[in-house]
């Protein structure tokens, strides 16, 4: 095992170990989010609710997942029943639903924040916000009931009903900390039957629930209802995912390890490519095949032994670069061309003359020529244009 394999293990363990510290010493948080969701156990979810509502209605209850628009598109004539919905809003279609079941001759209890505007028209019934930061006491306006109350000191909606119509009559109220009463539980005749609007649906929920005394107050709101079948569309509020890793997801512990899991992957693969990626070639200069070319050539020369010929060739390219780098003319290699020479190198007479006498040897296509001479001839040049 390489070095680098061994701080990747390193990293990776270290991690491990930091996520494990945290998670250990991680504060648990409290979900305050209104889910009215039947399978939650947090404030504002309605397990306690769901646990306990067999028993408050008399094992008469029937637990839809549907909406009310899907339930009642696809069963047939229902004989009249009662129908509870605890939601935070319901949809317009659903509404509609709702108020033919009514109509025939139902009854409906519904615990929501808003109603649309199909159900507030028809019932005449409007409602508005009015927050109290203190909480609000809700109470019945039944003598009977007067004793039990429940206080919504947790994130309550504040919404109350007000210009009511003829058929309304008002069942609870809502009391601010000035006294104030503000009717917030309605029963209004549609039809055959009747409509139960309660504007706080959270007394429904866990935390309150659980509170010393509330779940008096509800079974007070719900004891309205008739002794009858009772339909509860209890739709959670969150949509269930049909995801294979939903259960992995929905717990802390595996979600993290999941996490951790696709992260450690994601670094291997960008580490094993840099790894495994392909081998840069090293390309060689070109070379410069100029002077293989000469030394070819030459040892050519020399084998043949033909002394005269390489005398000529060489003789030809000291005079040329003599015409071109000292600019003397070359035509006559007299007395004159030996001065000007002189005068041009600034090296001996002697040695110029000397090599004045090879050039014109090596000139005369008769002259005898010796490897002597050529040797001779080849180092004088060299010296006179150094």
């Amino acid at each position: 095992m390489n070095k680098t394999f061994k701080l990747y293990g390193i990293i990776f363990i270290t991690v491990l170990v930091i996520l494990a510290l945290l998670q250990l010493n991680k504060a648990e948080v409290t979900d305050w989010r209104k889910n009215f969701d039947v399978k939650e156990k947090s404030p504002f979810g309605l397990f306690v609710f769901n646990r306990e509502a067999d028993d408050v209605f008399k094992n008469k209850l029937n637990r839809i997942g549907a909406s009310p628009y899907e339930f009642y598109s696809d069963s047939s004539t229902i004989a009249p029943h009662n129908i509870l919905i605890i939601q935070r809003d319901v949809d317009g279609q659903s509404l509609n639903t709702v108020l033919e079941q009514v109509a025939a001759g139902s009854n409906a209890m519904l615990f929501a924040t808003e109603l649309g505007t199909e159900l507030t028209d028809t019932l005449t019934v409007d409602f508005s916000v009015g927050f109290n930061e203190s909480g609000n006491r809700l109470i019945l306006t039944d003598r009977k009931f007067r004793a039990d109350s429940l206080l919504t000191d947790k994130r309550p909606s504040g919404v109350v009903y007000h210009s009511l119509g003829k058929e309304t009559e008002v069942l609870g109220a809502s009391r601010n900390s000035d006294g104030v009463l503000s009717p917030n539980f309605v029963k209004v005749k549609h039809g055959k039957g009747h409509f139960y609007l309660h504007c706080e649906p959270l007394v429904l929920t866990n935390y309150y629930l659980l509170q010393p005394g509330s779940e008096t107050y509800v079974q007070n709101v719900l004891s309205y209802l008739p002794d009858q079948p009772t339909v509860w569309f209890s739709r959670s509020g969150k949509v269930q995912s049909s995801s294979p890793l939903r259960f992995i997801l929905s717990q802390p512990a595996l979600k993290y390890a999941w996490w951790l899991l696709l992260a450690a992957m994601l670094l291997f693969v960008v580490f094993n490519v840099k790894r495994k990626q392909r081998i840069v070639p090293i390309k060689e200069p070109l070379r410069n095949k100029s002077v293989e070319f000469v030394k070819s050539i030459g040892n050519l020369y020399l084998q043949e032994g033909d002394f005269h010929n390489m005398m000529a060739k060489k003789a030809q390219y000291f005079l040329n670069k003599v015409r071109m780098d000292l600019l003397l003319d070359t035509r006559v290699l007299d007395e004159q061309f030996a001065k000007k020479l002189h005068l041009k190198t600034g090296q001996d007479v002697e040695k110029i003359d000397e090599a004045i006498v090879l050039l014109n040897k090596a000139q005369d296509p008769y002259a005898s020529v010796m490897r002597e001479d050529l040797v001779r001839m080849n180092r004088l040049l060299d010296e006179i244009l150094r």
